[in-house]
């Protein structure tokens, strides 16, 4: 029996399998590039591998893409072959159950499984994180949070994964709203690993939520190196730079990085696409022309409307083919949406009926400029809007749009109302979308339209 560098058992037979399963993880903990380079390299000198081999299997669901279930249905059936020739841990069997449970729609059963592995090994970091991704992808903060909880006290202050799962604790607490908390954490996670872009990224939340973009700015600059080695995740950081710009009014500092960073490379994944559409949505709700920025998007996204993996995917999609014009595309895609929602054959479907179907029409409606009727659609879908994934961060171009919906359709006490909430969520204070938004609705008590006239193109 060999074991990894964080002292979990492995079936491997090889040392220099051993050393790229080593390399794999880490380069998993902080979101690196390299990840899949080196589970090829320990799968391709022990294919039966199964604790890879079911890993392999996870990494390709947590991708949201429908064409990756069939990638993750062989690495299940190569991990299973793999459980049935060699002698293999309960450890093991229970991450390939974990992938089972996924493929056949139930992601919450996955987290369930995974947390069988950490009750009897809780300080295995890889059971730790993938689960915490998955929770994530379910917008399950409490649970985030509650996981990590139950197993920091298993972490030795030298223990090789412990600033990994500190960025994750930060993360948690920030989604939580304990935001003292999670600086003070995050802080401590980038310090003790130095490439743990969550870590890093856990505290430009923190500043996000508590709207003070100065800081977040200082926190970020100069630590490019903290994500710079990452996959597709350094876009995400570079989205929150953005964020923090836009807040403070620098419009053409905004529309650089999207350029230059955000955008650099044009995937259709649908990561990269959420930081796209929002982005591009938040700017033109504060009255900025972005050019044609997005035309391609909406061509990817006309390209996925039948995929029906994640409603935080369809939803991004949406913002693209609305802001495009392309009815045909967002009629298509609100219509499987109502299609899997009546369904509700998996958990992916189950939010599509809830949040997915009202937030889809609401975001249709306002494309069409019929505002009153977005406004009842958003407003309907909010308080179950968590269940649709991601962070409150991500979530928020939604409760945006929903807000200027209710502006132009003069619901100036039912948006005074939701802005109100949303300052209770961000430690009692206004950014500055919400203080022009504050304004308008003064003077829209007197005249709607001249105060829906008065929004600034900064």
């Amino acid at each position: 029996m060999r074991y990894d560098l964080f002292g979990q058992p492995t079936s491997l037979e090889s040392q220099a399998a051993l050393e790229e399963w080593n390399a794999a993880q880490l380069a998993f903990l902080a979101h690196g590039a390299a990840t899949p380079k080196h589970l090829g390299a320990v799968l391709a000198a022990e294919p039966g591998f199964a604790l890879g081999q079911a890993v392999r299997g996870l990494f390709m669901m947590l991708l949201g893409r429908r064409e990756m279930l069939g990638v993750a249905a062989e690495a299940q059936a190569a991990a299973l072959a793999g459980l049935r020739q060699g002698q293999v841990t309960q450890r093991e069997r229970l991450f390939v159950e974990a992938l089972t449970r996924w493929i056949a729609g139930r992601p919450s059963a996955a987290v369930e499984a995974l947390e069988q592995v950490l009750a009897a090994h809780p300080d295995d970091v890889l059971a730790m994180k993938l689960g915490h991704a998955i929770r994530f992808v379910l917008g399950d903060g409490n649970g985030m949070r509650a996981s990590i909880e139950r197993v920091l006290p298993a972490y030795a202050p030298d223990h090789a994964g412990r600033g990994y799962l500190l960025g994750c604790h930060a993360f948690a607490l920030e989604e939580t709203g304990a935001y003292d908390q999670a600086e003070i954490a995050g802080r401590q996670a980038l310090w003790m690993a130095p490439d743990d872009a969550w870590g890093l990224h856990a505290v430009a939340h923190v500043h996000d939520m508590t709207c003070d973009a100065r800081a977040g700015l200082d926190w970020l600059d100069g630590r490019e190196a903290a994500w710079a080695h990452c996959n597709n995740f350094r876009f995400h950081v570079w989205w929150h730079k953005a964020l923090m710009h836009l807040d403070l009014g620098q419009v053409d500092a905004v529309m650089a990085l999207y350029d230059a960073e955000v955008r650099k490379e044009q995937t259709d994944d649908y990561r990269d696409i959420s930081n796209a559409t929002s982005l591009l949505a938040r700017l033109e709700l504060e009255g900025v022309d972005v050019g044609h920025r997005w035309d391609e998007l909406a061509e990817l996204c006309a390209a996925r409307t039948e995929d029906g993996s994640l409603i935080f995917a369809d939803l991004h999609y949406l913002l693209a083919l609305t802001a495009s014009g392309d009815a045909e595309g967002t009629a298509r895609l609100v219509a499987r949406i109502a299609s899997d929602g009546q369904r509700q054959e998996n958990e992916a479907q189950e939010r599509m009926a809830d949040p997915g179907l009202a937030a889809a029409r609401g975001l249709q409606a306002f494309g069409e400029g019929e505002y009153g009727r977005a406004f009842a659609d958003l407003a309907a879908a909010r308080a179950t809007m968590q269940r649709a994934g991601g962070s409150h961060a991500q979530r928020d171009v939604f409760e945006r749009i929903t807000i200027d919906a209710g502006l132009r359709a003069g619901r100036f006490d039912a948006v005074e109302e939701l802005l109100n909430d949303r300052r209770r969520m961000r430690a009692g204070r206004d950014d500055q979308f919400a203080a022009i938004r504050r304004d308008l609705i003064l003077a829209g008590r007197g005249d709607g339209a001249a105060a829906w006239n008065s929004v600034p193109a900064q």
